[in-house]
């Protein structure tokens, strides 16, 4: 879902959030932590990418594409020693994986929304927004709009190094975010909470913080490694 949505269009419902952690699979079933130096890992994603090469140097990154079903099966073919995938997306897909062991979200920012599903309705379609009412999750919305008022101010998009993490207790919200190198030899973070009502405001504000920090210039250079 883009950051600004089209013209005429609206998120009507946000469900509650499934798992939004990333998970580790590989055939030696252990965690990010324990993975032997030199293992070779696949992930396109440039946020795993960054965030991997931060906190284990020490291991190979290979780009894999396709879909879940694609890396799982180039894992068991050798082509990789473990793969990084959404803990969501595994489950949505009804597939659990021998060797998965979860990452900490507290540890490894997953993707803005990841977990998160949007039901986008016509913005003058009232029945059907009244319908879909009823599927919204009052908490799993305000993070939503938190990280996509985060996404929206930074400039970035899903093939940039960034994450955003909101969560809600209560009336309270709080939000991680962070703006890295592709290497992952730069990563700029920082925190924000307050109340769920400023959901919006917490994103737009941490997005303005990084941004005075060089979070732009960062975004830049991922743009141009791409072209």
């Amino acid at each position: 879902v883009p950051a600004v949505l089209p013209a005429g269009l609206e998120l009507a419902a946000t469900p509650p959030r499934a798992d939004p952690r990333d998970v580790v699979v590989s055939p030696a079933g252990v965690g990010l932590e324990r993975l032997p130096a030199g293992m070779r890992v696949g992930t396109s994603s440039l946020r795993r990418r960054a965030q991997l090469a931060a906190l284990r140097p020490d291991l190979a990154v290979v780009d894999m594409r396709g879909n879940v079903d694609t890396r799982l099966k180039k894992l068991a073919a050798g082509e990789v020693d473990a793969v990084l995938l959404a803990a969501a997306g595994l489950e949505r897909l009804g597939l659990a994986p021998s060797g998965l062991v979860a990452v900490p979200a507290a540890r490894f920012l997953p993707a803005i929304g990841q977990g998160i599903l949007a039901l986008e309705v016509r913005a003058d379609d009232a029945a059907t927004r009244a319908v879909v009412a009823a599927l919204d999750d009052a908490p799993t919305r305000a993070a939503a709009a938190a990280e996509r008022a985060f996404l929206a101010a930074i400039g970035g998009d899903c093939h940039t190094p960034l994450a955003a993490y909101a969560t809600v207790r209560g009336a309270a919200l709080g939000m991680r975010a962070i703006v890295a190198s592709v290497d992952g030899r730069t990563i700029l973070g920082d925190a924000f909470d307050g109340p769920c009502a400023a959901a919006v405001e917490i994103g737009t504000r941490l997005a303005a913080a990084l941004l005075t920090r060089g979070a732009g210039e960062l975004i830049a250079r991922a743009g141009t490694s791409r072209s």
